[in-house]
């Protein structure tokens, strides 16, 4: 919402003022900024675990889906970034690569690219194919005796090279991972918060009939300020208690931190910042496109919002 936007800063000076805790105490800044939240999702998505950085919310994300299916794999798309910590690491191939390589529990799915991938703008059915390569290596990890935890995607690949996923292409994806039964996990930290301007969150681009298993939150949530969350299923949630070893985050989700989360819903609206998004974004792809004409370089213009890739060809 800006640098030291005057909302933002005015929230975290008063409840610094005021208090600040860690989670071990209750306060109502941590039950209002859940609900608040909460009607920004799809109503099955109700639990919420506040973090403190996109990495805590994608690495809590693979201990709630293992714990839930009782797998251990998990498949990912092809240049995925997911954070820092050794676990996420693992599942980001842009790192592992250059790293350990690729552990026996991972699976690499190829990026759904109608421009450069498998499947181009002039395939058939591109969805289908995309979605088909998932199931491949669910029947080959079965035959190997593995087991599928989770399908692990950011709603619109960032790192992987600004991608736009075809619609439909998620849940077909959804449908093959949960027969084999595993949970989509839509990562949203680099593209939810209302960037893509048409819907709050990215995954909502798919249609209104797709809504993930887990979605995990961190970057734009509190403006800069170390602030994440996971949300996900009554169910999945439960089965993460029932191991009698509950979830604690000593900072995650303090007052300041969700005065700060509320303060910046607050400007999201206020502002009209989805409008804003879609407005400024719809003339950045109309002038880039317009160079696109000009410049050969300039191979792809592609975005929502404002997410937006320039594919440039040797």
């Amino acid at each position: 919402v800006g640098h030291c936007h005057p909302e933002i800063v005015k929230a975290a000076h008063e409840q610094n003022q005021l208090l600040n805790t860690n989670s071990r105490y209750l306060h109502d800044n941590l039950v209002d900024y859940a609900e608040r939240l909460s009607k920004t999702l799809p109503e099955k998505l109700c639990i919420f675990y506040f973090l403190n950085s996109g990495s805590e919310a994608n690495d809590l994300a693979l201990r709630l889906a293992r714990q839930y299916t009782k797998h251990e794999d998990v498949i990912v798309l092809d240049h995925a970034y997911h954070g820092h910590l050794t676990s996420l690491i693992d599942i980001s191939p842009y790192k592992f690569r250059n790293l350990e390589g690729q552990k026996e529990w991972v699976h690499v799915a190829p990026v759904p690219d109608t421009y450069r991938g498998l499947y181009r703008e002039d395939h058939e059915d591109s969805v289908t194919a995309y979605a088909d390569e998932v199931k491949n290596i669910i029947v080959h990890a079965h035959k190997r005796g593995r087991k599928i935890a989770a399908f692990f995607v950011e709603s619109l690949p960032s790192v992987g090279g600004q991608i736009i996923p075809p619609a439909g292409y998620f849940q077909k994806v959804a449908e093959h991972v949960h027969k084999a039964g595993g949970v989509f996990i839509a990562d949203e930290i680099q593209v939810g918060f209302g960037r893509v301007g048409k819907h709050f969150w990215a995954f909502q681009l798919q249609g209104e009939d797709f809504i993930p298993d887990i979605v995990t939150m961190g970057k734009p949530i509190g403006n800069g300020h170390p602030l994440a969350c996971v949300a996900t299923t009554k169910e999945i949630a439960e089965a993460f208690a029932a191991t009698g070893v509950e979830y604690f985050n000593t900072f995650g989700g303090n007052p300041v931190s969700c005065a700060i989360g509320l303060a910046v819903l607050d400007v999201i609206e206020k502002e009209h910042l989805q409008a804003h998004a879609t407005e400024v974004g719809n003339f950045l792809m109309k002038i880039l496109k317009e160079q696109q004409i000009k410049h050969p370089i300039i191979g792809d213009v592609r975005g929502c919002g404002l997410f937006i890739g320039v594919d440039l060809v040797k």
